[in-house]
C-alpha cells in the first residue's frame, strides 16, 4: 500500500504496519478540545479540506488533479485512507514517480473544521533520462533489448522511447511517443517510427519493414479498443539460394497502408495460467483504401474459456480463426497470409509448417482455424508449493487445425468444406513454466496425427517459448 501516515489520531480499528501509528505517540494527556476532535474523527463523518502534493518538479499540477480529486469525496477516516490508497496507485500508474507517500493529518489554521482533514502526497519524480537492458521472449524466439526513455517529457505523463532489439530471428529499432489523456490513462495515443528486419526460415524469406504508425487505445464499457493506422515500406528477399520460385516471385518492394481495429474482452485472472474467466479478441485490417499497392481485408479472432476443476486443476479451451480476402483482383502477399503449426499453435508440427508449400518453403494461407483443449494440473506431489513450484504446471493437450487457400467464388459452404478437409491434430503432455505474467516455456511430448504430404512434423519431444499459445 505504500506509506500512509495518520497523525494526531487515536488508534482505530484498522490493520497494517503502514499506518505508522504507535501507542507511545499518544502518551501525553491531550486537552479537552483535542479529545473532542478525536472523538468526532473516530465516530462521525469527516471532511477533507485540503489535498497537497509535495515534491513536484517538471510535472504539471493540472494532470494530478484528475488522479487525486476522488479523495475529497471521502466521508469518514476509513474512506479517506482507502481513497488515498487508490489515488496513490493512480499516481504510480502514470510512470512519472519513483515513489509516492501519503500523509493524513487533522486540519489546522483559521478555516479548520472540527472534523477536517488534510491529505498530503509526497512524491519523488523519476529521472529525466532512464535506460534499460532486458531480454524478451517471443513466439519461439528470444531477443536482447536496449532502451532509452524520456519519461514525463512535457510534464503531463508523456514518454519518448528509443528501443533497439537484437534477436534470434529479428532485429529492430524504433522511436515511439506516448501521450495519455489526463484523468483517463487507459485512453492514450502512441506514435511510432521503426525499422524491423526478420528472417523466416520456414519460408526461406527475409523481410525488412520501414514504417510509421499511429495507435489510439480506449476502453468502452467492458471492452478495450485499439484503432491503428500503419504505413510500411516492405522489402522481401530470399534467405537462401535454394529458395523456391514461388518465394522468389514474391521478392521485391511493396507499400502497405492499412487501417485496423481490435476489440477485446478479458475477464481472466491471469494471462499465462488462468484458472477462470474468458478472453475474446477480434481484429479487422483493411489495406489499400489509404494508399499503397497492397489491397485486402483481413479478419481474425481468438477465444479462450477457462474453468477450475478439482485438486487445483484447470480445463482450458481455445479457438482461433481467420480469413484474408484480396481486393481488386490482386493475389495476396506472402507477408500478409496466416501461418500455422509449431509449439505455440498445433503442437507436434514444425514451426509454421502446415499448409501450402512449394519445394519445401511454406507459403502461408488465406484462411485457417485452430482449436485446443488443455487440462492443467499442479506438479505431481506438489514440490515447492507456495513458492517456486507454483511457477510450473503439467498439462495434457489435444490440438487440431487447418490452413488453406480459398476460391472466393465458391460460396461459404465450399469454404467450410475445404477448412474441414485434411485436419491436422495432435495430442500429448508436458510441463509448462511461467515467466512472470508475460511469457511461458513448454516442454512437451507430442504425437502428431492427420499428417498431410508436405507437412513437417516434430514427433516426440518439442520445446516452445512464447507469449501467445493455443
Amino acid at each position: 500500500m505504500g506509506t500512509v501516515h495518520a497523525k494526531s489520531l487515536d488508534p482505530l480499528p484498522m490493520h497494517g504496519r503502514d499506518l505508522d501509528v504507535h501507542p507511545e505517540d499518544f502518551m501525553e494527556t491531550p486537552d479537552q478540545g483535542q479529545d473532542s476532535k478525536q472523538e468526532i474523527l473516530e465516530n462521525k463523518d469527516v471532511v477533507v479540506q485540503h489535498v497537497n502534493i509535495q515534491g513536484l518538479g517538471r510535472t504539471k499540477e493540472d494532470l494530478l488533479g484528475y488522479e487525486i480529486s476522488d479523495v475529497f469525496h471521502a466521508k469518514n477516516l476509513i474512506d479517506v485512507m482507502k481513497r488515498a490508497h487508490v489515488a496513490r496507485q493512480r499516481l504510480l500508474r502514470l510512470g512519472i514517480f519513483k515513489d509516492v507517500e501519503v500523509l493524513i493529518d487533522t486540519s489546522e489554521g483559521t478555516d479548520a473544521l472540527p472534523n477536517g482533514l488534510d491529505v498530503t502526497f509526497e512524491v519523488t519524480e523519476v529521472k529525466r533520462l532512464t535506460g534499460s537492458y532486458n531480454t524478451m521472449v517471443g513466439n519461439n524466439e528470444g531477443s536482447m533489448v536496449l532502451g532509452l526513455k524520456l519519461p514525463n517529457m512535457l510534464g503531463r505523463a508523456e514518454k519518448l522511447t528509443f528501443q533497439f532489439s537484437y534477436g534470434t530471428k529479428e532485429t529492430s529499432y524504433g522511436l515511439s511517443f506516448f501521450k495519455p489523456q489526463p484523468g483517463h490513462f487507459e485512453r492514450n495515443l502512441t506514435l511510432n517510427m521503426y525499422k524491423v528486419t526478420g528472417q523466416f526460415p520456414w519460408s526461406s524469406l527475409k523481410e525488412t519493414d520501414r514504417g510509421v504508425s499511429a495507435e489510439l487505445n480506449f476502453p468502452l464499457g467492458v471492452t478495450n479498443h485499439t484503432l491503428k493506422w500503419e504505413g510500411v515500406w516492405r522489402e522481401l528477399g530470399c534467405l537462401a539460394r535454394s529458395a523456391s520460385f514461388a518465394v522468389r516471385e514474391e521478392s521485391g518492394h511493396s507499400l502497405k497502408s492499412a487501417l485496423s481495429h481490435t476489440v477485446s474482452v478479458d475477464s481472466r485472472n491471469s494471462a499465462i495460467f488462468p484458472s477462470r474467466g474468458a478472453l475474446l479478441r477480434i481484429n479487422q485490417e483493411l489495406a489499400g483504401y489509404t494508399g499503397g499497392d497492397a489491397s485486402f481485408l483481413k479478419e481474425d479472432f481468438e477465444l479462450q474459456l477457462n474453468r477450475r476443476l478439482f485438486w487445483d486443476s484447470v480445463l482450458s479451451a481455445s479457438l482461433w480463426g481467420g480469413m484474408l480476402y484480396p481486393i481488386g483482383g490482386q493475389p495476396s502477399c506472402i507477408a500478409d497470409r496466416f501461418y500455422l503449426g509449431g509449439p505455440t499453435s498445433v503442437r507436434g508440427f514444425g514451426m509454421y509448417s502446415i499448409g501450402p508449400q512449394s519445394e519445401g518453403d511454406y507459403l502461408g494461407g488465406e484462411a485457417y482455424w485452430a482449436g485446443g483443449l488443455h487440462l492443467y494440473t499442479p506438479l505431481p506431489f506438489r514440490p515447492g508449493k507456495g513458492g517456486f513450484g507454483d511457477l510450473f504446471r503439467t498439462h495434457f493437450f489435444l490440438n487440431a487445425g487447418n490452413l488453406c487457400n480459398l476460391s472466393y467464388g465458391d460460396g461459404p459452404r465450399a469454404h467450410l468444406q475445404k477448412l474441414a478437409e485434411c485436419i491436422r491434430w495432435s495430442y500429448g503432455a508436458g510441463i509448462v513454466l511461467r515467466l512472470g505474467n508475460i511469457a511461458r516455456l513448454e516442454l512437451n511430448y507430442c504425437v502428431p496425427m492427420g499428417v498431410q504430404s508436405g507437412d513437417r512434423i516434430c514427433d516426440g519431444v518439442q520445446f516452445g517459448a512464447g507469449i501467445r499459445f493455443l
